[in-house]
């Protein structure tokens, strides 16, 4: 275990008759870890040196140094190389994420394809395929999506089976960078997951452009590509609702971490940019504004702590929680972004200052994973469920 993380916590423990929902003392140590390793190392100089380059997707140097000190790794057992920690030692790591706009491919290897090996690989494939993930050899990703609108059991058309693949994917979150692909496609009468090798032959990916090019997106067509199945035959959308269950807490803590940094941003201009003599957080405009970010923020900070405690324990409305702390997070962090730039006022608009960075991931995230529009139909299905069946 990389002596730079901490043991697993026990957040979420029931005391008494209630539960705690808060984090331990121990991952409170990981939060200013993280906080202090980012603030010195994500900084708007760094993230701007990978939106202006064509040429650089990521950053390199950023995601070997979390492979370092073991983020890349943090749900993996010690048996397959690494850190052996909790699902919500990992959502303190995703809030700081967050925070500090990291220009690296975290969420699509970590929150999705290593969620999807450990929830459905084999122990051969997780041999081969955690250990590297776990150092940062290998980036993994999931390709689901086969063009604009909300991916369904219905949408998937790419063909899979015989060990291979056949389709276009588009977008795929860090396509473009992945040396390996967890690809939904149907086979038989149903769909299933397949392991796909990028770098091997009848695969052909191009860039796709989006609002936030630090986190890279791409087009992937396979011609008969090598594949392996992944998990049970027939079982791959079952398996991916639970992936992206997860990954929906996680990213949620990651939208979280930016809203609350839009909100200090926000306030710390408004408490030093003075107009008519006075500072411009004394208007009650601007005050109305950044109370509005407030309680959007704390208000997703209470649904993804919720979700963390919910993924930690494997609740029976793990998907209605996961549902709930992705909408919520999602309009949070849009809400932060835009009102950032408003409270910045004209200079809010210009490329000099950070608020576009922050307006252009929340763009982003709020539409990762199939976005907002399908995680509110997925909580209103879940509570429908709920209400029927007369649960509480």
């Amino acid at each position: 275990m990389n002596t730079a993380m901490v043991p697993r916590a026990n957040a979420g423990d029931r005391h008494g008759d209630k539960m705690n929902f808060d984090f331990s003392e121990e991952q409170y140590l990981l939060r200013d870890q993280a906080k202090r390793f980012l603030g010195d190392r994500s900084t708007p100089s760094v993230v701007r040196a990978v939106l202006e380059d064509d040429a650089k997707p990521y950053d390199d140097g950023l995601w070997r140094e979390m492979a370092e000190l073991g983020w890349v790794g943090t749900t993996i057992p010690e048996e397959y190389g690494g850190a052996g920690l909790s699902r919500e030692d990992l959502c303190v790591i995703a809030e700081e994420l967050g925070r500090s706009l990291a220009p690296t491919p975290f969420s699509s290897s970590v929150y999705v394809a290593t969620e999807a090996l450990l929830i459905a690989g084999s122990e051969a494939q997780k041999q081969e395929y955690l250990p590297a993930l776990a150092a940062g050899d290998r980036i993994g990703c999931f390709a689901v999506s086969e063009g604009v609108g909300v991916a369904n059991a219905a949408s998937i058309k790419m063909r899979g089976g015989d060990g291979v693949v056949d389709g276009t994917k588009v977008p795929v979150a860090d396509g473009d960078i992945a040396d390996f692909a967890v690809v939904l496609a149907r086979a038989g009468t149903g769909l299933s997951l397949f392991i796909a090798d990028l770098n091997g032959d009848g695969v052909s990916r191009k860039s796709v452009e989006t609002v936030d090019p630090t986190r890279s997106h791409a087009e992937i067509t396979f011609e008969n590509a090598a594949a392996e199945p992944l998990g049970e035959p027939g079982e791959g959308w079952s398996i991916t609702q639970s992936v992206f269950d997860h990954a929906a807490i996680l990213m949620a803590f990651e939208q979280v971490g930016g809203a609350q940094a839009c909100l200090d941003m926000a306030t710390d201009y408004a408490k030093n940019r003075f107009a008519f003599g006075r500072a411009i957080g004394s208007f009650q405009a601007i005050k109305h504004k950044l109370a509005d970010i407030y309680i959007a923020t704390e208000l997703a900070r209470a649904n993804a702590y919720y979700g963390a405690w919910a993924l930690a324990t494997d609740a029976p409305d793990l998907s209605t929680a996961a549902a709930a702390a992705r909408v919520a997070a999602s309009e949070a962090y849009n809400l932060a972004a835009r009102e950032n730039i408003q409270t910045h006022g004209g200079m809010g608009f210009t490329w000099e200052f950070d608020c576009h960075l922050y307006y252009r991931r929340a763009k982003l995230l709020s539409l990762a994973l199939g976005g907002e529009r399908r995680w509110k139909d997925r909580l209103i299905s879940q509570l429908e469920v709920r209400n029927s069946t007369g649960e509480e």
